[in-house]
């Protein structure tokens, strides 16, 4: 197997899951398993205490990244995927109209056709030509019966960003809750839920924002709770003497023994990105991205998914290899050049039959902060020794 020069792997995967963390998210969850160990709001020893701090400067990191000024409003949750059933789940009914674009992930998908099936009613508008939901298209599709629009902020599939603020305005405008997925864009490009006018949305933690798996989150924006009912209900730690559920944040919706040890790990990658600069963060994936489109475009019978412009996308391409199909692209890269990716249908095949890919789906190089310009190059070879190979 052919290796980078260093002896490694090189890692094409951070649209699933981002490696290597830094340094800080490790240190902060070994510090939290020998140091502290306690269970946070369950006692009142030291140890307890500590582990509380560690669950709010977690919150308050998250809510200055994400432009919040309360961090009460943003809830923990296991993954985004837990985040947006919390929000589809907690608030819609049947008879209830959703708007929705045809490029999410099942994450959306699948609670979205679940309740259709108890008599919801929904609309799936679909991109233009560029690869964006125009807003008109949405403000369009609302109707008196629509109670929530969700959009992802970027595509898993794609990349394209979406007009998270143009939509924000129109929901805004028009009396509907706007629900953004950001589990593609937390951490890796500005967001700012104030200006993009968001009621919810989903953050992966364990993707740009540098935590470990097991970690997510939804931010709930002002007045939300009082219509949003929790997806899980049990013990919180807080008015232990009612069988009722809290009414307020965060404790109505963090039922439970969080997972302190993970929470521990997301502040200290949350941390690590304030540091860094979202900006700078940005800039050096466009980077890697435009390299990446740049030789991709001059390697015959290659297709790219999505635009051309790195600064319209995450660092997430998809592509096609004429006469080679996906999943043989990536085992091949795998076994003879030492390249992780993933092929396939990256659980979005309404974004997937939006494109015309469905249903090989693509190969996806989703790149990320740690990856260096001699990476980039090592994959642009073995996909012109893949192209040579098969004609």
């Amino acid at each position: 197997m052919e290796k980078d020069t260093e002896g490694r792997v090189i890692y094409f995967d951070n649209a699933a899951t981002t490696w290597p963390k830094p340094k800080e998210t490790i240190r902060a969850m070994v510090a939290y398993a020998e140091e502290v160990g306690g269970s946070p709001g369950r006692s009142g020893h030291r140890r307890a205490v500590m582990a509380g701090r560690i669950i709010f400067e977690a919150r308050e990191a998250l809510a200055e990244i994400f432009g919040c000024d309360d961090p009460f409003r943003i809830v923990f949750a296991k993954n985004a995927t837990e985040a947006i059933n919390t929000a589809i789940l907690g608030l819609l009914e049947p008879g209830d109209h959703v708007v929705v674009s045809s490029l999410e992930h099942n994450s959306v998908m699948r609670p979205l056709r679940h309740l259709e099936k108890r008599g919801l009613r929904l609309t799936v508008v679909p991109p233009g030509p560029d690869g964006v939901v125009e807003p008109d298209r949405i403000e369009d599709a609302l109707g008196a019966d629509t109670r929530l629009i969700c959009l992802t902020h970027a595509s898993n599939v794609t990349g394209q960003i979406q007009p998270a603020a143009s939509v924000g305005e129109i929901a805004r405008r028009r009396g509907v809750l706007f629900l953004l997925d950001a589990a593609q864009t937390a951490g890796a490009v500005p967001i700012d839920v104030r200006e993009a006018r968001v009621d919810l949305m989903a953050f992966s933690g364990h993707k740009s924002l540098f935590g470990p798996q097991g970690t997510g989150g939804l931010y709930i924006g002002e007045g939300v709770e009082e219509r949003l009912r929790p997806l899980i209900y049990g013990g919180t730690g807080s008015r232990s003497e009612f069988e009722a559920q809290p009414d307020f944040l965060p404790d109505k919706y963090e039922s439970g023994t969080p997972n302190t040890i993970g929470i521990a790990g997301l502040g200290a990658g949350v941390r690590f990105v304030l540091s860094e600069g979202i900006r700078r963060i940005r800039e050096r994936e466009e980077e890697l991205t435009g390299r990446f489109l740049a030789g991709l475009a001059a390697i015959p019978g290659v297709r790219v998914h999505g635009p051309q412009d790195a600064s319209s996308r995450t660092a997430v391409v998809s592509f096609t290899l004429e006469g080679v199909s996906p999943s043989e692209a990536a085992m091949t890269l795998e076994e003879e050049f030492g390249i992780l990716c993933r092929p396939g249908l990256h659980c979005a095949p309404s974004a997937h039959r939006t494109i015309g890919t469905f249903p090989a789906g693509t190969v996806r190089f989703g790149f990320g902060y740690f990856n260096t310009d001699e990476e980039i190059d090592r994959g642009l070879e073995a996909l012109r020794k893949i192209r040579r190979h098969n004609t």
